[in-house]
């Protein structure tokens, strides 16, 4: 198999450097790269990184990519979190060359465990799991052999199947490799390989009643299916001596994978611990897992973060041999330059004030006059072409564009004031009403009939331009607005708990809104931009409730000018 060309030449990083060596030097002549998530919850922004890694790896090189669940632990897995993550693949955009199961391999897996045994490469320990853990010591502290470590490979292999039949209890005894209790590394001081677990597996039933572990089945799940980079986040290097330990025993059906680790993807304000995800759930303190301030697939998709944004993101910070932390407005910077090019405008009063214009004409039968304008629905797109847009003298505007006593430098409505409306009219405030509290209700105004389409023929200019939509016309709508989910930009970094930077108002609810009726024909899950103030994802499941994704405001690029 041939290098790849060019195009993947120009994201080279060390682990396709590797690949490419290994293909120089005629070590492999394919690639063939897996993503392996344990069904056990969602997937999160991540995981997208590693999902990246593998898929974009494997089509670099001309190569494979399998999707691989590693599902050796029944107490914790589900079928529904099998379908979630093939539907957040498949979002994502990428499609596995086969859907495999490590249970597949079970009857392998228990084989290639009594060849071991028979090798007196593996022993039964009877002891519990503490005892266990406490005498493999510690970094710099000898580990503690355990008595049942010599015993011979008949009693051993009797033992082993009789765990299999279901003579113990849970937890009474273990299937251990017979290492080196020495071992600096402390994954090969005799690792469990399977314990005796009775939950029922949403594949397999209860046919089995002992499990290997993730150690045990993983290596070897690579060997059968042929995988020949095993690509794994950092934490797994010091589980590198042990896959290759076990590959090492085993008579096996392909040439020996190898495994090769990569820095995970961590972001500021953010969390992906699945434990701690799930007290958010749990808690209330987040809706669901698909809650747009998750950090989950199916919150961000629902939030309406564009899957090719994501991609985007994640091939540009690239595959690292150190972690770190990258910034999330460097990603909502990705996200933002997407739905730019993509998003259809729209406007939308998210705290509507009324504006009455008082010289507005009427007709015959004294009603308001309508007019339509003609906007575009993409100034960046022209084949999106245009809409119309329903103006009239009733209109609403946002509360934050008018002031009745404005500070220095306010520019939008205020006494006296012209200001253009979006697409429109220049119109000029001639006073405002108030309730009983003092509280503005309404806006009095004049529109210049001569500035229609928003320019005055004489050339003057007005320091501000405000969206609006008309009274008549709109729709009400509902607005979710998010702030971060953690205030700190690490989480728990101060008191060692991430739930302590927690911030209980990160979403506020509008549920005034009024917005212009083309949005009533928005499909759910499409993104639009809400002029002058954001873009926002139409929800899902309810209709006429819109999330905001991201703002306008590219925070990515002054945070760049600031450290410039």
């Amino acid at each position: 198999m041939a290098v790849p060309d060019d195009a993947a030449s120009d994201r080279s990083d060390f682990v396709r450097e590797q690949i490419q060596q290994d293909l120089a030097e005629g070590r492999v002549d394919r690639v063939q790269t897996r993503y392996p998530p344990e069904p056990n919850g969602h997937l999160h922004i991540g995981h997208a990184k590693a999902i990246n890694t593998d898929f974009e790896i494997a089509r670099d090189f001309g190569g494979t990519c399998m999707l691989r669940f590693d599902d050796t632990n029944p107490d914790t897995e589900d079928v529904s979190f099998v379908e979630g993550i093939i539907a957040d693949i498949e979002w994502l955009g990428y499609e596995p060359t086969e859907t495999l199961f490590a249970s597949d391999y079970f009857d392998q897996l228990y084989e290639w465990a009594e060849l071991l045994i028979r090798d007196g490469k593996a022993y039964v320990d009877e002891q519990d799991t503490e005892t266990i853990r406490m005498q493999r010591g510690g970094y710099g502290n000898p580990g503690i052999e355990s008595p049942y470590r010599d015993r011979s490979a008949d009693e051993n292999l009797d033992l082993f199947r009789r765990m299999r039949a279901g003579e113990f209890d849970d937890g009474a005894m273990v299937l251990r490799a017979k290492i080196d209790m020495q071992h600096e590394n402390m994954q090969l001081r005799d690792p469990i390989m399977y314990r005796i677990r009775r939950g029922h597996h949403h594949r397999t039933g209860d046919r089995w009643v002992i499990y290997p572990t993730y150690d045990w089945a993983h290596g070897q799940s690579d060997a059968i299916e042929g995988t020949t980079h095993s690509l794994c986040s950092l934490e797994f290097d010091s589980h590198r001596p042990l896959y290759d330990w076990y590959l090492e025993q085993l008579p096996l059906p392909h040439e020996r994978p190898h495994q090769y680790e990569f820095a995970r993807l961590e972001l500021t304000h953010t969390m992906t611990s699945k434990r701690k995800l799930a007290q958010l759930v749990a808690s209330g303190v987040v809706e669901g897992w698909d809650d747009p301030r998750m950090p989950t697939l199916k919150g961000l998709r629902r939030r309406g973060y564009p899957a090719s944004a994501i991609r985007e993101f994640c091939s540009f910070i690239g595959i690292a041999k150190t972690n770190s932390r990258h910034q999330i407005e460097l990603l909502e910077s990705f996200v933002r330059t997407e739905l730019n090019a993509t998003a259809q405008r729209r406007m939308a009063v998210l705290r509507p004030l009324r504006l009455t214009i008082t010289n507005w004409p009427t007709d015959d039968d004294g009603n308001p006059v309508v007019e339509h304008f003609e906007v575009a629905n993409n100034p960046e797109n022209e084949a999106d072409g245009t809409r119309q847009v329903a103006f009239s003298g009733e209109l609403f505007i946002e509360q934050d564009d008018f002031m009745a006593d404005p500070p220095p430098k306010y520019f939008r409505l205020t006494p006296g004031r012209e200001v253009r409306l979006r697409g429109a009219y220049l119109v000029t405030c001639t006073g405002y009403e108030t309730d009983d509290e003092g509280e503005v209700t309404r806006v009095l105004a004049t529109y210049d009939p001569d500035t229609r389409g928003g320019s005055a023929p004489d050339g003057r200019k007005v320091k501000s331009t405000m969206h609006w939509v008309s009274a008549a016309h709109a729709v009400p709508a509902t607005v979710a607005l998010y702030e971060r989910l953690f205030t700190a930009e690490v989480p728990g970094e101060a008191t060692g708990d991430p739930m302590d930077d927690l911030d209980h108002d990160s979403r506020e609810v509008l549920t005034e809104c009024r917005v212009e009726a083309a949005l009533a024909d928005t499909p759910a899950g499409e993104v639009v931009q809400f002029e002058r103030i954001g873009y926002f994802a139409h929800d899902d499941r309810t209709p006429m409730l819109f999330h905001r994704t991201v703002g306008l405001r590219d925070e990515w690029a002054n945070i760049q000018k600031r450290q410039g």
